[in-house]
C-alpha cells in the first residue's frame, strides 16, 4: 500500500525499507568528512582498535537508515519533517560488505492538539545485518504527517 497520509498508518505496522551495503571507500569517505576517528579512516587503524578492523561511523549508519526511509516511505508523502529522534542506539559495528536491512515499526499516532490536520507518527527504525535477527542500530523517529483531506481520494493499494 502506498502510504501518503497519516491515515494510511496504524499502530503496529511493520514496514520493510530495503537493503544497502557499504564499501570500505564509502566508510572512509564519510568518516573523512564527518567523523574522522581512526577506526573509521583505515583498516590498519581499525585493527589497532578494539574493533579489530575498519568500521562504519554510527552517524553513517543512521544516515543509511534515513536514506532507505526517505526513498521507500516519503516519496509522495504528505509529510512536514520530524520533531526529533529519540533513543538512537548502535549495538554492533558495521564492516565493509555487510548488507544492512532497514525496517520501521509504527509505535504510536499522536494527533496535534493545535493543528488538527497534522499527526505525529512515532516510529521505531532499525537496521539489522542480512540474515541476522539482532539490530545493529535502532532509533525512534517522530515524523509529522498530514491527515487525508476530505477531498483527497483514498490511497490505492499497489501490492
Amino acid at each position: 500500500m502506498t502510504r501518503i497520509y497519516a491515515d494510511d498508518y496504524s499502530k503496529g505496522d511493520i514496514l520493510a525499507l530495503g537493503r544497502c551495503s557499504l564499501t570500505a571507500s564509502e566508510i572512509i569517505d564519510f568518516a573523512t568528512r564527518y567523523d574522522p576517528q581512526s577506526y573509521h579512516l583505515s583498516q590498519e587503524a581499525g585493527e589497532r582498535s578494539s574493533f579489530g578492523g575498519l568500521v562504519a561511523s554510527g552517524w553513517h549508519i543512521a544516515s543509511v537508515w534515513m536514506g532507505l526511509y526517505v526513498r521507500v516511505l516519503l516519496c509522495g508523502a504528505k509529510v512536514e519533517g520530524a520533531s526529533g529522534v529519540d533513543d538512537l542506539r548502535w549495538y554492533a559495528p558495521v564492516r565493509p560488505g555487510d548488507v544492512l536491512v532497514g525496517a520501521v515499526e509504527v509505535l504510536e499516532l499522536v494527533p496535534n492538539p493545535i493543528r488538527r490536520s497534522i499527526v505525529t507518527i512515532k516510529k521505531k527504525g532499525s537496521l539489522t545485518r542480512e540474515g541476522g535477527d539482532k539490530p545493529l542500530m535502532t532509533l525512534v523517529l517522530h515524523s509529522r504527517f498530514h491527515r487525508r483531506p476530505a477531498s483527497a481520494p483514498p490511497t490505492t493499494n499497489k501490492e
